[in-house]
């Protein structure tokens, strides 16, 4: 099956984005992106410092931001707007108001039996513009058990595509990692893929190779379950795009509202104490 066309315009510019282009180029190309896009980047090295703009996109924070360590303090995995929160009710959650998306369909062949136990969890979008910080921390303290490579489209995940397209997270390519908090509850963090996304890196899994060739779906099972604390790093993507966070019933109680921006280490929930 040849590649959508979303996938050949993100490959297209992933190529263009991840050339590094003679230094007097390659600076006009970071300040025009840094202007275009009004980014902030007091927490970043300077802009003229990165040699290609896949670099700019992925660029690390020069300093950790403080994280409260509190075992039931959740943080952002990301910088990022909400574009929805709320309890999962009848298998399903929303990308956005008045669109629904069915927990299966999401979460792929590989989790239909722990879709349905996810019945009256909670869940959370996290929309990373393009010119937010791009890459992705543990919330909490996570064991993961797998993790499953879903290949798929990339249409833009931005609010004209989010109030209009139905299913679009799940149409779209998309990383799916399977996790317990220290308490055995079970939570998922899906990693969304959308327009000129050219790589969704997950820092302890190279065989995943994201917008390549149209291949099946794969699924790693961990003998050695992955631990990942709160606050590490585990990935980034080239360019914006979502994170879907899912918890099981009881696990977790969200402080979000649908709208609002957030950044990573902000603390945006706290852990029960047990699952009701």
């Amino acid at each position: 099956m040849p590649k959508h066309y979303t996938s050949l315009i993100s490959s297209l510019f992933g190529r263009f984005a991840g050339t590094a282009f003679p230094g007097p180029i390659q600076r006009v190309i970071n300040r025009s992106y840094v202007g275009l896009m009004g980014l902030n980047m007091e927490e970043f090295a300077p802009t003229e410092s990165y040699p290609s703009l896949n670099r700019l996109f992925t660029r690390a924070l020069k300093a950790q931001r403080s994280i409260d360590p509190d075992p039931a303090a959740v943080i952002s995995p990301c910088d990022a707007l909400i574009t929805d929160v709320g309890t999962i009710r009848e298998g399903q959650a929303y990308q956005i108001k008045g669109m629904a998306y069915a927990m299966a369909g999401l979460l792929g062949e590989h989790y239909v039996g722990e879709a349905e136990g996810l019945e009256g969890g909670s869940y959370a979008n996290f929309y990373l513009s393009p010119k937010d910080y791009h890459r992705y921390h543990a919330p909490m303290d996570l064991t993961i058990e797998s993790l499953t490579h879903i290949p798929g489209r990339l249409y833009p995940v931005n609010m004209p595509l989010l109030r209009n397209k139905l299913n679009l997270f799940i149409e779209n390519e998309r990383v799916v990692l399977a996790a317990r908090d220290a308490a055995g509850r079970r939570h998922f963090l899906v990693l969304v893929g959308a327009l000129n996304v050219g790589k969704m890196v997950v820092t302890f899994e190279e065989r995943v190779h994201t917008n390549a060739a149209p291949g099946p779906v794969r699924h790693y099972r961990y003998e050695t379950p992955v631990r990942l604390s709160k606050g590490e790093l585990f990935g980034w993507f080239e360019m914006g795009s979502t994170i879907v966070m899912l918890s099981e019933k009881g696990a977790l109680e969200y402080r979000l509202t649908p709208g609002q921006k957030v950044r990573f280490a902000e603390t945006i929930a706290t852990l029960k104490e047990e699952s009701e």
